[in-house]
């Protein structure tokens, strides 16, 4: 990774419920056990939930930041695992969708954490509304995060399909998570390939981890905490350290898309 440049990415998905939160707070925890400095930003916006996965209860969240016009360093809330969350807020129907001003805000805003961070994670919403797409292009790097189920699969591309043709992005890692098993996640993998190689002309798919359907989650999602920490040696957790080792060897991308980025004066001049 180039020496105090950031890198960005998203943890999104096309449909909700596949455990993207959930991917984000643990990738957090395990680049953290690497020695990596980590901020996680929430940024689905009306619906927040990384505080709620962590059993935190923030004070002020990116309300506060658009509205009242408190500084993201009073909004970041400290974990207790050495990162740290910039939390949304939840049931607020004004922040569904930002102004292009919020937006630009918000942007300049995260500039100041450039030397305090080497990797930012922008949990996303689901779907491909406005505040999706906007995140999604925001960043230098995108993991979608897909089941095995073919829902999943379909909202996968509808997303990838929407961020090509009307954004021109055209790199993203894919992420199977709650696998059956090996074989199922790569042949899901292989059926999102395909679609894309053969709708999507310029498209290039990487499948950078698999996470396994293991029992464990869904007690440490109870116990409000990261399963990485409270069962290390599990499946889930395996998969999600060998993510994470690939997601530290990933490179600040040297070209633009053309999308205006988080630290993007930084990104101009590097």
């Amino acid at each position: 990774m180039s020496a105090n440049l950031p890198l960005v990415f998203s943890v999104t998905s096309g449909k909700g419920g596949v455990g993207k939160t959930n991917i984000s707070v643990n990738l957090a925890y395990c680049l953290v056990q690497m020695g990596k400095r980590v901020i996680i930003i929430d940024s689905d916006l009306g619906l927040a939930n990384v505080d709620v996965v962590l059993g935190l209860t923030p004070h002020k969240n990116l309300f506060h930041l658009f509205h009242e016009e408190t500084s993201l360093r009073e909004i970041l809330c400290p974990t207790p695992y050495n990162f740290s969350i910039l939390p949304a807020s939840s049931g607020m129907s004004e922040m569904l969708t930002l102004s292009t001003g919020q937006k630009l805000e918000l942007l300049e805003a995260v500039d100041e954490f450039d030397e305090e961070v080497d990797f930012l994670i922008v949990d996303t919403g689901a779907g491909i509304s406005d505040n999706v797409l906007y995140f999604n292009m925001a960043v230098q790097e995108r993991l979608i995060v897909m089941t095995t189920e073919p829902t999943s699969l379909t909202d996968a591309y509808a997303l990838i399909k929407v961020l090509k043709m009307n954004h021109g992005v055209e790199h993203f890692s894919v992420c199977v998570n709650m696998a059956p098993d090996a074989a199922t996640a790569k042949t899901s993998f292989s059926r999102l390939y395909q679609a894309c190689d053969h709708f999507l002309e310029g498209v290039s798919l990487d499948l950078v981890g698999v996470v396994p359907k293991d029992g464990n989650v869904r007690q440490a999602v109870v116990k409000q905490k990261p399963f990485c920490e409270l069962f290390p040696n599990s499946p889930a957790s395996k998969g999600i350290q060998h993510l994470a080792a690939s997601i530290a060897d990933w490179d600040v991308p040297e070209t633009l898309d053309g999308n205006i980025k988080f630290f993007w004066k930084k990104l101009l001049f590097h």
